[in-house]
């Protein structure tokens, strides 16, 4: 392999390389966004708990992404089986589900209150949808207070489908940052991989220097950005594309030339 080759190989491994660590980097953040929204809907809805599930491997399982309440902790990264519980009926059907009394629902999988020691009164589940796919499941737990609990109602129905448009797009943006992070890491590291220790040591030098740190803290404050205004969103975008266009590098590090 010529030299221009060699360099040409190593700045789009780099590149690959760089792409990846931003996804991984935008995946907390993420994680933490949907976890505040679950904070404001489930006040609005005036529920005790509230949690997102996120379909897990090609069998139609369901895990638990994020949570808030009591047993939160307990909660995050549980499967429910395919088909399983209120949440399994919901993804599979595409249909929202409210009920009173979780223990005389014939679909309410007990088993997650087995593993957390939560008792379940009442669920209001609502589906996940991006781009006409449905990726998930959007649940409220409870009311505030002791029971007994008044019923969720169809207004609060609604408000849930609501919600649920936004928690989707969080839901979407994490699920992308993580599939990207996953087929990278087979590639480098996979069974089938080289086991290369040069490409190892070359790989802790690239993301302990001070340059690549700064570009996942800039890929954070992009992201953060992103969640603010228009007018912020449009001002900072045309400060970046004018810092780009003036940049005589722009062709070197773009993230498309890899």
């Amino acid at each position: 392999m010529s030299e221009t080759a060699e360099n040409n190989f190593e700045q789009k491994f780099r590149n690959l390389i760089e792409t990846i660590d931003v996804a991984n980097a935008l995946t907390e953040p993420l994680t933490a966004s949907i976890e505040n929204l679950l904070k404001v809907t489930a006040s609005e809805m005036n529920s005790e708990e509230a949690s997102v599930l996120i379909r897990e491997g090609d069998e139609g399982d369901l895990r638990f992404l994020s949570a808030i309440g009591k047993v939160a902790d307990r909660l995050i990264n549980l499967r429910v089986p395919a088909g399983k519980g209120i949440a399994g009926f919901v993804f599979s059907s595409g249909q929202p589900m409210a009920v009173a009394d979780a223990g005389e629902e014939e679909t309410f999988y007990a088993e997650v209150d087995k593993q957390t020691g939560y008792s379940t009164q009442m669920i209001l589940a609502t589906p996940l949808r991006h781009n006409g796919e449905i990726i998930g499941v959007l649940e409220y737990i409870n009311r505030v207070g002791e029971p007994p609990y008044e019923p969720f109602t169809p207004r609060e129905m609604d408000k849930a489908a609501l919600f649920a448009e936004a928690v989707a797009s969080l839901v979407n943006a994490y699920e992308s940052a993580k599939l990207f992070c996953e087929l990278g890491n087979k590639m480098m590291w996979g069974e089938n991989a080289p086991k290369f220790t040069e490409v190892r040591q070359w790989l802790r030098e690239l993301r302990s220097a001070a340059e690549h740190k700064e570009m996942l803290d800039l890929a954070i404050l992009v992201r953060e950005l992103a969640s603010r205004s228009d007018a912020e969103r449009l001002m900072c975008r045309e400060i970046l594309e004018a810092i780009i266009k003036c940049s005589d590098s722009k062709s070197e590090t773009s993230f498309l030339n890899f």
